[in-house]
């Protein structure tokens, strides 16, 4: 079973907007009814959880009425890492063998533009692996810099990878390191590879090829990209 994990539990402050961005319209549609439509659209996708703040549950509801693999809709936390938590809490009573079986595609609401393509190469890439993330090369050169504001180090550029979402896992294997993670009294992440990357080392996380489309609505200025690349596809 493939399950798409919708997080759209954000408020939106450095969007600026009176509402959370994900319920910001875009070529007609809310950002996160476009999302639900990249997933409901998708073959190999059998049914989605939408996390959201406990505020916006009812509006959530009325937006994802219409799509039929929308299963669960259920309330986030104060961190990102609550809402995945919240979705793989749905799914605790499955057994062993059955969360083995099971994918979990952890998304982004506010990347309405995620693809098939993509989707799909995350879906073919957990048969072979047991997490995995989405991103796309740098084009920019990446320094690190100490708390005085000076350089300390320039990674290679070819080695660094901006990322994006989905990232998908075996429900077992990230159900697994965030129970190892929540023991670690010292434990933050900003992202669920992360914690896998970081709790389970030996599990190797593979890369799929992310796309510069699939941009996070973030800034004022990402609505209008967002704009015009829905406005060229026929099929938003």
């Amino acid at each position: 079973m493939n399950i798409a994990v919708l997080l759209a539990g954000g408020s939106g402050r450095r969007m600026g907007a009176p509402e959370p961005k994900q319920f910001i319209e875009v070529a007609g549609r809310t950002i996160l009814e476009h999302s639900i439509r990249a997933f409901s659209s998708h073959a190999a996708i059998d049914e989605i959880v939408i996390v959201s703040h406990a505020d916006y549950i009812d509006r959530v509801n009325t937006i994802a009425k219409p799509y039929e693999k929308v299963r669960h809709i259920v309330a986030g936390g104060k961190e990102r890492y609550h809402s995945t938590l919240s979705a793989i809490g749905l799914y605790s009573s499955l057994s062993p063998a059955q969360q083995v079986a099971t994918n979990i595609l952890i998304h982004d609401a506010v990347r309405p533009l995620v693809s098939h393509r993509i989707i799909s190469d995350c879906i073919a890439a957990l048969r072979h692996n047991s997490a995995v993330d989405v991103a796309i090369a740098c084009t920019d050169t990446i320094c690190e810099v100490n708390a005085d504001g000076h350089i300390v180090r320039i990674p290679a550029r070819s080695t660094l990878r901006n990322v994006q979402t989905p990232q998908g896992f075996h429900l077992d294997t990230i159900a697994q390191a965030y129970s190892t993670g929540l023991k670690d009294p010292d434990f933050i992440t900003t992202d669920d590879c992360g914690v896998v990357h970081r709790y389970l080392p030996d599990t190797g996380i593979y890369v799929v090829d992310g796309e510069t489309t699939n941009i996070k609505i973030t800034y004022p200025e990402d609505l209008i990209l967002a704009e015009k690349i829905l406005a060229n596809d026929k099929n938003a």
